[in-house]
This record gives C-alpha cells, structure tokens and sequence, in this order.
C-alpha cells in the first residue's frame, strides 16, 4: 500500500478544521456490512446517507467520510484507484475493504461507486441500492459541485502544503480522471448510463433497489425490511446551492492551518538564533 504508508499524523498546528486522524492500516471489520448504495454521488447520497442513521444503521461510508470526517482515508481509496485502473500494487480484497469500511454497515458515493463490482463480490450477503435521477440535471449538478472541487486551483496549491488537502485532492482527481475516464463534462453521462447497467447486470433483481429520494421511505424500509420511522420527514440534504460557499470555507480554515505551521517554524527559528547568539556572546 505505497500510498497509505506515507500516513504522517496530523500536526498539532490543524486547529481550525476538526478533522478527525484515524489510520485505518490496522482495522477490521466490527459491524457486517449490510448495504451498498451504488448510485453515483449527486444521486441524493446524503439524504440517504441521513435516512439511513434513522434506521439505526451504524454508518453509512460517504465521501465526506474521506473529504472532512477523516482525510487519512483518502490515502487507502488512492492505493485501490491505483490497483485498479494502473496496476500498481494489489487490488483489495475483502481484507482490505473491512480496513477501509469496517466500521460502516453501509456505503455510497464516490470514490466507492468506482468499485461496484469489487463491492458485490466482496460482501454477495449485502443488499443493494441504486440512487438515481435524471442524467441531464445530475451532470448539471455535478459540473457546479464536484466537478468545480476537482478543477479548483485553491484546492490545488493547498494540496501542496495542506495536511488534509494533500490527502484528500489527489484521490479525488485520480477518481475523476480515471472512472470518468478524464473528460467528465464530454464523458460524465456515458459513464452515468454505463455505471448503471452494469451494477442491474451484477446484481439479482431480488437484491436490487432502483431508489429515487423522491420515493420517499416506503420503497426503502420495504426493501431493508425496517420499519417507517414514525414522525419523521424523509431527509432532504440539498447541499447544492452552498456547496461552493462551504468548500470555499474550509480551504480558508485549511489556509489558516498552514499559516499557523508556518508561524510555528518561523519562531522556532528565531529561537534557535537567539540561542545561538547567546552562546556565542557567552565566548566573546
């Protein structure tokens, strides 16, 4: 795993971003896998990444899991992007998917959807889930979201310095230039249309959801066989209208993290010149 073991902790100056610095290296699985929620991000995966904790799913594997809640993940979805679509290292297995996963009973959006296939194979006892919607508004949407995250030039120089940024922004190309084959406005639906086919050619009809969030929890809580939760609205997580004001944010907090290193060095320097001064001084 050439990229998880360039794990470092997070330095101690990352104080205004509250990421969390698991290293997964040594995990293991402490829930089963129940659910694989394979439709493509921008599908309504945080709605129903929300309507499954309603359901007292333990957690459901996001992007933000690797984006925000712990960047050190970013590093194992690298290691598996390389082994699949380069042929660098060895592509996971159940071993390594538990590592990344094990803590989750369920799993959606991308970088995950990239190993659909894998997934399937990797737990056949999962039931499977299909968010969809119209590809036309989802590549609209896509395009002023992620897509605007991949090609955003703050991202990328904070990468170079960032302990989170330069974990989390590689991954998140790598992902785009490899599932949407590197040309995602000209690909992206292609790739959508493909995606689909191929998990309803995978997957049994029997454990099998073609899911929209519009359907609300009916189709959902039968499919799981849980109940409806009773006073409670189906989770609408529409992060599409801030989603560039909250991504602006945490490059701002992640740039204050690198200013505070930075300070840190640069005292540390002058302490280490006072110190050489005095002792000079002490010989003269």
């Amino acid at each position: 795993m050439e990229h998880a073991n360039r794990y470092r902790r997070r330095p101690a100056t990352d104080i205004f971003t509250c990421d969390n610095d698991i290293d997964r290296r040594q995990c293991k699985r402490t829930v089963p896998m129940k659910v694989l929620l394979l439709g493509l991000g921008r599908t309504g995966t945080a709605s129903i990444r929300a309507a499954m904790q309603q359901l007292g799913y333990v957690d459901t594997y996001h992007m933000m899991s690797c984006s925000i809640e712990n960047p050190p993940d970013a590093l194992l979805w690298m290691d598996a992007l390389r082994a699949k679509y380069d042929g660098v290292g060895k592509p996971f297995t159940r071993k390594e998917w538990d590592m990344l996963l094990g803590e989750c009973q369920a799993v959606c959006d991308w970088p995950a959807i990239a190993f659909a296939k894998e997934l399937i194979e990797a737990y056949p006892e999962a039931k499977v889930i299909l968010t969809n919607r119209d590809v036309d508004s989802w590549h609209a949407s896509t395009m002023r979201t992620v897509y605007w995250r991949v090609t955003d030039p703050e991202l990328r120089i904070l990468s170079n310095f960032s302990w989170a940024a330069s974990m989390y922004y590689p991954m998140l190309k790598k992902f785009f230039d490899t599932f949407f084959e590197g040309d995602f406005p000209n690909r992206g639906k292609d790739v959508f249309r493909r995606h689909y086919q191929e998990v309803r050619d995978l997957v049994p009809k029997e454990r099998l959801l073609e899911y929209k969030i519009t359907d609300g929890w009916g189709p959902l809580c039968e499919f799981l066989g849980e109940k409806v939760p009773d006073g409670h609205m189906f989770p609408n997580v529409n992060d599409n209208k801030d989603f560039v004001s909250r991504s602006r944010y945490r490059n701002r907090m992640q740039m204050l993290n690198v200013g505070l290193r930075v300070l840190q060095y640069i005292v540390l320097l002058a302490a280490v010149v006072w110190i050489v001064r005095r002792f000079i001084h002490g010989y003269l």
